[in-house]
């Protein structure tokens, strides 16, 4: 049986100190040979990296929440799914 690993994501508001805690974390799992693989959401993969620039992207049009949500999730299946 082969082990598929573990989906560890850190959560929060712009500037509360994530990019600070994934360093930490990646640094202490290289530390102890553990491998990991780093990437960002929505994004990870270039599907969801397209999602991710249409999310980010200015527009005089506002986005309604549940097509932003929808948009997250869609990035989110493919990152995982890839």
């Amino acid at each position: 049986m082969t082990s598929r690993g573990h989906f560890i994501t850190f959560e929060g508001t712009e500037g509360v100190g994530k990019s600070t805690q994934l360093a930490n974390a990646a640094d202490t799992l290289k530390a102890l040979g553990v491998d990991y693989v780093v990437t960002r959401e929505p994004g990870g993969t270039p599907m969801a990296e397209s999602i991710r620039e249409l999310l980010l992207a200015p527009r005089e049009e506002p986005v309604n929440d549940m097509t932003e949500l929808l948009l997250m999730f869609a990035a989110r299946a493919q990152h995982l799914h890839t």
